[in-house]
């Protein structure tokens, strides 16, 4: 999949006559494509559809109006679009009190690099953090509460996550679960390992 350009940035005026139903059919597109990860852990495996919307929303909310702005959205965000053979996704810490955030986000410091997707044959595939982002959000005491990681699987990989069951895993010391990738999630990332997001 082609990374976004500015000619698929909608100018403000041109965006609100399309956000509502945009705005819908990217709600329906997020809910199969996240997963929920123990407690408060979030995974978002992104693609063209939902990076153009988060582009879309920042230029709304910040009156971006100059090509040199949209640029700047873009090169933060088009990392975010998986190119085949990729899987790539926004990890959310979510807590919602100053007291959970305090007591957790010291002792999940690594949680990014602790992502795994669990193949059918129990082999994992380790996610790779994002290098620029990984820069700006890696502390050593302190973790953020928004990661960005991707997945390389190789052809013989893609096509054992295609038969399925994939599990996703967190194996950090302070944080460990699994959970099952339901059918609808695996059959929506295949489509971005087959031909990019």
């Amino acid at each position: 999949m082609p990374k976004l350009t500015l000619d698929d940035i909608g100018d403000l005026r041109a965006y609100e006559r399309e956000r509502d139903q945009f705005r819908s059919d990217v709600i329906a597109l997020k809910r199969r494509r996240r997963v929920p990860l123990g407690d408060f852990v979030t995974l978002l495996f992104e693609n063209a559809r939902s990076i153009r919307f988060q582009i879309q929303e920042m230029a709304r909310a910040e009156k971006i109006i100059s090509d040199e702005g949209i640029e700047t959205e873009l090169r933060v965000y088009n990392p975010l679009i998986p190119e085949p053979g990729q899987l790539c996704a926004t990890l959310f810490i979510e807590l919602t009190s100053k007291e959970a955030l305090m007591e957790w986000l010291p002792q999940l410091v690594g949680i990014e690099a602790s992502v795994a997707l669990r193949l059918p044959d129990g082999e994992l595939v380790r996610a790779v953090v994002d290098e620029e982002h990984g820069k700006q959000l890696t502390r050593a005491e302190i973790t953020a509460s928004v990661h960005y990681v991707r997945w390389e699987l190789t052809d013989d990989q893609i096509a054992r996550f295609e038969r399925g069951p994939v599990s996703l895993v967190a194996d950090h010391p302070r944080y460990a679960v699994e959970v099952p990738l339901a059918d609808h999630t695996v059959a929506e990332l295949a489509g971005d390992l087959r031909t990019g997001g």
